[in-house]
């Protein structure tokens, strides 16, 4: 095996294992409010989720073209840079799961790549117009948008149908629900499968094993798609928990307010190659929904740490995927330092997180996700 296809064939891995943690960091996105109204049970819930994620990733490839031939000028990238880039992503994804916050996969992956190129090929080798008009004011954009839509639903659904939380009702927005959740899941693999994909062909590209320019190929997004979706179904129930229960504690109408705002605001976005969170827009519109039944509704205080952490996702991937590559393109014992780091590192906090297990069975059980159960948590204001 010659070290450009060894090279390309670890970055490849890496994706596919970077495209499983997107998979279940961010499976509440679609079923958070489905499971915490009793509209789906947690299993199902992540099963159909799943199933979706996987046929989403078919249906469009403008995301995966934004990444690969869009946000950084390929003919200045290397498979290292890429590499490195996906560690800091992964990792910044495995840590916000740790502490059950809803940030942005699809930042993290922007940020460790912007992290590893800036190091890699200077400031010239990112396209920040690209960065700055699909990436950076869709995040500023999206949240908001989706919040209020999903306030001016849920407001517009309780004012036409009295006790709309009571049954027969909320019977009706529970099954409701389980359309509402599917399309967001569809649309998540619209937008999130294609990530993967996209990064990829990115290092197909700039290895020589496909011509600038061109799309996907069909086994890119097969096994993209299969990664997505086997991550979505292993559940990610700690951020289930706090977009289920820690934000707003959410009824029925309000799921189903919700979700569709969310999963038209995604399929349109990947319609147009818009780099979007789905993250950001279904914690918006979550928010949204408690802010149109009632202002108080919304849990401040978690709402706010998941902002900070919005805030530092694209700086801290960027930071260790620009780490991550000073050390990988020192050589091949650069890159199996930084593999072997990003294995650790994974353990490690994989170890951690049992301390306090959030699973499928306890996940509706509390609002908050404590990192040592020993420690008492303060209440939110």
């Amino acid at each position: 095996m010659s070290t450009t296809l060894f090279i390309v064939t670890m970055v490849i891995v890496t994706a596919l294992f970077f495209d499983f943690t997107n998979g279940f960091h961010d499976s509440a996105n679609a079923m958070a409010t489905s499971v915490a109204t009793g509209a789906l049970r947690p299993r199902t819930a992540v099963l159909i989720a799943a199933v979706l994620n996987v046929i989403g990733a078919f249906l469009s490839t403008e995301v995966a073209k934004t990444i690969s031939g869009g946000i950084v000028n390929d003919a200045l990238v290397t498979p290292e840079m890429i590499f490195a880039g996906l560690v800091g992503a992964i990792l910044w994804n495995l840590l916000t799961w740790l502490f059950g916050l809803p940030s942005s996969s699809s930042h993290a992956l922007f940020g460790g790549l912007i992290g590893a190129v800036v190091i890699g090929a200077g400031v010239s080798g990112v396209n920040f117009s690209v960065v700055m008009s699909k990436v950076v004011l869709p995040a500023i954009m999206a949240p908001l948008v989706a919040a209020l839509a999903a306030g001016l639903a849920t407001f517009v659904l309780y004012k036409m149908i009295k006790r709309a939380d009571r049954e027969p009702a909320a019977g009706w927005f529970r099954h409701a629900q389980s359309v509402s959740a599917s399309l967001v899941a569809l649309a998540h693999g619209t937008s999130d499968g294609q990530k993967t994909m996209g990064v990829i062909t990115l290092v197909l590209i700039t290895a020589g094993y496909q011509e600038s320019g061109t799309g996907p190929q069909m086994w890119v997004i097969a096994s993209a798609g299969i990664a997505i979706g086997l991550g979505t179904y292993s559940g990610g129930w700690r951020i289930m928990r706090t977009m289920g229960k820690g934000i707003v504690d959410v009824h029925s109408p309000q799921g189903f307010a919700a979700e569709t705002t969310s999963a038209a605001a995604i399929l349109a976005s990947s319609h147009m190659g818009f780099g979007l969170s789905t993250t950001q827009v279904c914690s918006g519109s979550i928010m949204g929904s408690g802010m149109g039944k009632k202002l108080a509704e919304v849990r401040w205080g978690t709402a706010r740490k998941i902002l900070y952490g919005w805030l530092l996702t694209l700086p801290a991937a960027a930071l260790v995927g620009g780490v991550a590559a000073a050390i990988a393109l020192t050589g091949t014992l650069g890159l199996v330092i930084v593999f072997v780091a990003l294995l650790v590192g994974a353990g490690a906090i994989y170890a951690i997180s049992k301390r306090s297990p959030v699973d499928s069975g306890n996940v509706n059980d509390s609002a908050d996700v404590t990192i040592n159960p020993a420690v008492k948590q303060p209440a939110d204001a």
